[in-house]
């Protein structure tokens, strides 16, 4: 029997969301005009009256976040969930550090059953406002090009299966990005057998990644009722 390699931790590639603010700059006007004409200063003092005041300016009070903190991530998915994809899996999962829990949490599964490998994880991210949340959401559709729309999750999902080869050892990777008002939820879901070196079928790598997104997101919901 041949030596079998080591599988390569894999590391979450999430990168964080950075939020921006905007600062504006207080404009001083020059020094007043010198005075008018003496035929308009006349029609102005026998005629002219003071102008309106201007409107005042529109609130800048941040509209309500429907979503306001991340869940957690590792209670997110049902044990049998776990089990089926990542089999011989610790089902609590490991969280990974994150220096903003309230806006960003992330929970990560794998193991190694005999030469079978796989590696689950599960992000929520907390946007300032929905709008924001759609930008980033479509820069992500835009990165992962060739992949498609899942339908009937959250306001937007998308899916995408890729194949990498190394070595010659195939890796398998879903990712699944839904958008559900200002918050996303990311699942990515990869797989290699380290004995034929061949990766799982895209269809079951797919199907297991919309999986544990369907579930992800019934888990942020449930935070709105909570």
């Amino acid at each position: 029997m041949r030596s079998l390699p080591l599988p390569l931790a894999l590391a979450a590639r999430l990168a964080p969301v950075a939020v921006l603010a905007t600062a504006g700059w207080a404009l001083s006007s020059g020094p007043a005009a010198t005075t008018p004409a003496a035929g308009r200063q006349a029609a102005a003092e026998t005629g002219a009256q003071a102008s309106p005041s201007a409107p005042s300016a529109p609130s800048t009070q941040a509209a309500p976040r429907t979503y306001e903190s991340a869940p957690a991530p590792c209670a997110a998915l049902a044990a049998t969930t776990i089990t089926s994809l990542v089999p011989g899996a610790k089902k609590a999962g490991k969280e990974i550090p994150s220096t903003d829990t309230r806006e960003r949490r992330t929970c990560s599964w794998n193991a190694l059953q005999e030469y079978d490998y796989r590696w689950l994880d599960v992000s929520f991210e907390i946007m300032r406002s929905e709008g924001a949340a759609r930008a980033s959401y479509e820069e992500r559709v835009r990165d992962d090009a060739g992949g498609g729309a899942v339908p009937g999750l959250g306001d937007g999902a998308y899916s995408v299966v890729e194949l990498v080869t190394e070595d010659g050892q195939e890796t398998r990777e879903g990712t699944v990005v839904v958008r559900a008002s200002n918050a996303l939820v990311v699942v990515t879901y990869n797989g290699s057998d380290f004995e034929t070196r061949r990766a799982p079928g895209t269809d079951e790598i797919n199907k297991g990644a919309i999986r544990a997104a369907k579930e992800a997101v019934a888990a942020l919901e449930e935070t709105r009722r909570g």
